[in-house]
């Protein structure tokens, strides 16, 4: 029989757990990691919430599928049909959906045999999101692993932890003991808020310990392939929404049958468009036409130590109209910033008390460049732009035919100018300042579109 799949999703993560080296305390995570294998540079190909998802279930970049923006927005995939667990049906397996899932209005209009209560797309700003904290979805997915089905099953269980709002620091997170993520400067208030990052992490590490207790409980462990993975970037400023590898380095680990264990650590680099391709691939069925990523399994199987010269991300709505597209290689990253605006889009930021910070010393105001080329190597940080160093002009002629090959192949909608969200969408203003602002309908008003 063709394994289980179980597929782990958590809100705004990153990379921030013990697994990958951060002060962060997640132990079932670690352990999970220690049993299958890490991706250390796997990657989001659309670093906002819903195109995120929309990239990993249907294998193709979020400008192919549709999903321009976040579902609660009223964002949708072109076909639904393109779903995974359309593919997986013809394959012989049954669905379930546990927790959020935030690709679609309405969980009904995936197409999952079964949604277990909760299910939602979930408003995260909702008074109702205590329904879907960890322990909530936790048991609601360990209640079907205990009366698993008698068919191989595709099991969805969505977290939020580890979105904001992170509630109060648990004690043993002490703010007075813990470091601002990236380039945030180091204030008392910068680090409390890390430390609720921390505590939110340790609610999500424990709800996944739960499942994977249950998983094993119920004797379905080696026959099951665990996908665990995130959306995008932490919840902080230049993170989250942005196109450096602080927004689309993602946690991915894989545990499980076809090679998927033994606490094998790989450094190639993929991105969550390659998981549909894997699976076809692992399950040995035709891979679906739309589908645009490779397979990992010539990296599991120990065939190759690269399957991607290459990997491409994109942003286009978040609260906020954003256009933007970036190429990734081994050493060089290239991002193409669209339409006229040259400063920050705030409302893409969720507020924050770094956000704060960084507002009061004039981030407003502060120009984005249009093109942006960084090494890799010598800045891995992405700090510095060398788009006007004449070294460096060969490297940026072949990242920018790199994106316009690619733009032109995935028949990218950019092409054609200013990109109009459907009818019935609604998006902040691009010269606002919080995602917490009223919103407009999209594509009226002034600062839809940046100029």
């Amino acid at each position: 029989m063709r394994p289980n799949i179980l597929y782990i999703h958590s809100h705004d993560t990153g990379r921030f757990i013990q697994p990958y080296g951060h002060a962060v305390a997640t132990p079932c995570l670690q352990r999970l990691a220690e049993e299958g294998v890490l991706f250390r540079r796997a990657f989001s190909a659309a670093p906002t919430c819903s195109p995120s998802r929309a990239c990993l279930l249907t294998g193709q970049c979020a400008h192919s599928s549709g999903m321009l923006g976040l579902a609660h927005r009223g964002f949708a995939l072109n076909d639904y049909s393109q779903h995974i667990v359309h593919w997986l049906r013809s394959a012989g397996y049954v669905s379930a959906l546990a927790g959020v899932q935030h690709v679609a209005h309405d969980a009904s209009m995936i197409g999952y045999d079964q949604v277990l209560a909760p299910a939602s797309t979930m408003d995260l700003g909702s008074s109702n999101r205590g329904a879907w904290d960890s322990a909530t979805v936790a048991a609601t997915a360990a209640g079907y692993l205990r009366r698993p089905p008698d068919q191989p099953f595709f099991l969805s269980i969505g977290f939020t932890d580890t979105h904001r709002e992170f509630g109060d620091p648990d004690p043993r997170d002490d703010p007075r003991y813990c470091i601002p993520p990236g380039r945030l400067p180091d204030t008392p208030a910068i680090r409390r808020d890390m430390s609720a990052f921390q505590s939110s992490a340790r609610r999500l590490d424990t709800g996944i310990g739960i499942v994977l207790d249950q998983l094993q409980a119920s004797g379905l462990a080696d026959e099951t392939l665990v996908i665990c993975t995130t959306d995008h970037g932490i919840a902080f400023p230049g993170m989250k929404c942005t196109l450096t590898d602080y927004g689309i380095g993602v946690m991915l680990i894989m545990r499980g049958p076809g090679g998927f264990g033994g606490g094998k650590v790989c450094d190639a680099m993929v991105s969550q468009i390659d998981i549909f391709p894997t699976l076809c691939d692992l399950l040995d069925v035709d891979p679906a036409s739309w589908l645009q990523g490779r397979s990992m399994m010539p990296l599991i199987r120990g065939e190759s130590e690269e399957i991607n010269e290459q990997i491409f991300a994109e942003v286009t709505y978040h609260a906020a109209y954003e256009p933007q597209r970036a190429v990734r290689t081994q050493r060089w990253k290239y991002i193409r910033r669209f339409g006229k605006r040259g400063t920050p889009v705030l409302p893409n930021t969720d507020d924050s008390p770094g956000k704060e910070v960084w507002v009061e010393h004039g981030w407003r105001e502060r120009p984005v460049a249009s093109e942006q080329l960084y090494d890799l190597v010598f800045d891995p940080t992405e700090s510095d732009n060398l788009t006007g160093v004449e070294e460096c002009n060969g490297i940026l002629h072949d990242m920018r035919a790199r994106l316009d090959q690619w733009m032109v192949a995935t028949n990218d909608p950019l092409l054609q100018g200013d990109v109009p969200a459907p009818p019935g969408t609604r998006v902040n203003d691009a010269a606002g300042v919080s995602p917490e602002e009223p919103t407009m309908p999209a594509c009226s008003g002034p600062g839809a579109y940046p100029e």
